[in-house]
């Protein structure tokens, strides 16, 4: 179960809510007052009544009236919403720092000691500072509860969003930029933990979980973690991807550029086809789709990759 309760999730909620609730009340205000307005002004100059038309001249206290008061109420609506959004831009020079990883179609999280994780974990009541790298296309990084969303766009320095965390719980992550296929999977969750919990998790580092793991379990993490699974099944069906069901040391047809040949699934092909997706394509299967992971995953990871593949039977 999630936490359902939002209000202080964050810093940041009650600007945004208040600057939301009052454009939608003077939003209501007009509209209700127009509509009846308007049925007053039916009913009292009908054909009926006045079946002989007589012609209005315009009054130029009127003309000043209606161009006044929507540009205060216009200023007003800017004002609140500038300061909701102001402090956004400005985050705090003790904030942690997590990179954000968005990738066709999953989120990625890095911390500052290198532990990686497809879920964000939180301290409460510390300032926290995502920095946003797309990988591929288009993504939007959006926490609703924390009233927070930025585009993430790839090749864009100095990307970034940060807020406060104020309330223990487990919200949710969405993917807010049509991004593709699978768009409406990508999501994650924000888990706010007290500081001491937060620290214990911290300080126990990937190396330290892979110890105490089988090679096999490390390996399907890592995979959860970098979203294998959201394009390759694990039972043999189609998806985005070839599956990874059998995969090992079976032959399988590929295009190699315009060629088509034949090739053994071994710890080479699994190693290219992991930093070089686009050379050996799967006949059958779009190429472009998968983008290397040169530079995100070690040699160890590669390995327990390839132990964890040997496995899907």
């Amino acid at each position: 179960m999630y936490n359902t309760e939002v209000t202080q999730a964050s810093n940041f909620v009650e600007g945004v809510d208040f600057a939301f609730l009052l454009i939608l009340g003077i939003s209501f205000f007009f509209l209700i007052a127009l509509t009846a307005a308007m049925v007053f002004f039916i009913i009292k100059y009908n054909a009926k009544k006045h079946p002989k038309p007589k012609e209005i001249h315009g009054s130029n206290t009127l003309e000043i009236v209606w161009t006044v008061i929507p540009f205060l109420l216009t200023l007003l609506m800017f004002y609140y919403g500038w300061i909701g959004w102001s402090p956004m831009t400005k985050p705090p020079k003790d904030s942690m720092e997590v990179t954000v990883y968005g990738r066709m179609w999953n989120f990625l999280f890095e911390y500052e000691n290198g532990r990686k994780s497809d879920t964000l974990f939180l301290p409460k009541g510390q300032p926290v500072k995502l920095n946003l790298v797309a990988l591929d296309v288009l993504h939007s990084l959006y926490i609703p509860a924390f009233r927070v969303k930025q585009d993430m766009v790839p090749g864009k320095e100095d990307n970034f969003m940060w807020f406060e965390p104020q309330k223990e719980g487990t919200y949710e992550i969405f993917c807010a930029e049509y991004c593709g296929l699978q768009h409406s999977y990508m999501y994650s969750w924000a888990k706010v933990l007290e500081d001491s919990t937060f620290q214990s998790w911290y300080q126990d580092t990937t190396q330290v979980v892979a110890a105490i793991e089988s090679p096999t379990a490390a390996g399907k993490r890592i995979m959860q973690n970098i979203g294998c699974f959201a394009c390759h099944t694990l039972d043999g069906s189609k998806l985005v991807g070839p599956s990874f069901k059998g995969i090992y040391g079976t032959t399988r047809t590929v295009k190699t550029g315009r060629e088509k040949r034949e090739i053994v699934a071994d710890d080479a092909y699994i190693i290219n086809s992991i930093y070089d997706p686009a050379s050996d394509v799967v006949d059958g299967y779009s190429k472009g789709l998968m983008l290397s992971y040169e530079g995100q995953l070690s040699d160890e990871d590669i390995g327990l990759i390839i132990e964890y593949l040997k496995t899907v039977k």
